[in-house]
């Protein structure tokens, strides 16, 4: 027999289709993971769509090319699929099995089907193995990128959580900087300010670095750039919190702060604020 010769799974899958889907329900069964809230309901819908898409990609173009438009659909059912076991916490493996558990079902009719042609039944056998593992690996594709799209989104999140600005008085703002400043975490600091001193017509900004571990001349030009697009909203900047360490670290590395007024505290940049903006700090009588 030629082993080349054109290849009976996709006839079997039509003719067989709803005897491998009852298979393949049994097997989802037996390989579902504990805890999860999938009903049987769900589970025969998405095998039944997942089967009728792949008979359709192997009716019309082969099992050759798993990437081409003509399986188009099938990815995307593989796709929804991914993406759902990623929220619900399952492991890539896990998320795999989806399709692997396919392979037992399929093979034994693949066993009923040509266990007189032992030829056919291997090229059968191996060309299912081929395609199952494809699309396998595509779950796996999908799963990883949703991963690190929940990641890239959580670490935005903490970013704009870790840089809130604070309203300290009419015209005064004031951002506290908490960790190492870095390029990225720079222009989130740079649009939050932006925004809140549109928002609030401020007219001074202090940024307090009192928890920024170590200054260094990368973080020294992170601040002078945040300070320079403040100004050019029209908002003064002051920078608090320069410690004894951080101050000799400035000179060491003999980084120009160029006219940026620094304190020690946010107490003391907060009573320079005020007067920048016309306010005095008088201590009431009998106090």
């Amino acid at each position: 027999m030629n082993t080349n010769g054109p290849s009976r799974l996709p006839e079997l899958l039509k003719q067989h289709e709803a005897e491998l889907l009852s298979e393949w329900i049994q097997e989802q069964k037996s390989s579902s993971r504990k805890g999860t809230q999938t009903s049987e309901k769900e589970v025969r819908a998405r095998c039944a769509g997942f089967l009728d898409r792949l008979n359709k990609a192997i009716q019309g173009n082969g099992l050759a090319d798993t990437g081409g438009a003509g399986w188009g659909d099938l990815r995307e059912v593989l796709a929804d699929v991914s993406r759902e076991r990623s929220r619900q916490g399952f492991s890539p493996a896990e998320t795999a099995t989806f399709v692997f558990s396919l392979k037992r079902p399929l093979f034994a009719l693949l066993r009923r089907e040509l266990n007189r042609d032992p030829e056919a039944l291997a090229r059968e056998t191996w060309a299912s193995t081929e395609l199952l593992d494809k699309l396998g690996l595509y779950t796996t594709e999908v799963y990883q990128k949703a991963r690190e799209e929940v990641i890239q989104r959580q670490q935005q999140e903490m970013l704009e959580l870790s840089t809130p600005v604070v309203k300290l008085w009419e015209g005064v703002l004031a951002l506290p900087l908490i960790g190492t400043l870095d390029s990225a975490r720079t222009q989130v600091v740079m649009e939050t300010l932006l925004q809140k001193v549109v928002e609030t017509s401020a007219q001074v900004a202090i940024i307090d670095i009192t928890g920024v571990p170590t200054v260094d001349t990368l973080v020294a030009q992170h601040l002078i750039k945040t300070v320079t697009a403040a100004r050019l909203m029209g908002a003064e900047c002051l920078i608090s919190g320069i410690r004894p360490a951080i101050a000799q670290t400035i000179v060491h590395l003999g980084v120009d702060l160029g006219d940026v007024t620094t304190k020690a505290t946010l107490a003391d940049a907060f009573a320079v604020a005020l007067q920048k903006s016309g306010l005095t700090i008088t201590r009431a009588r009998g106090q």
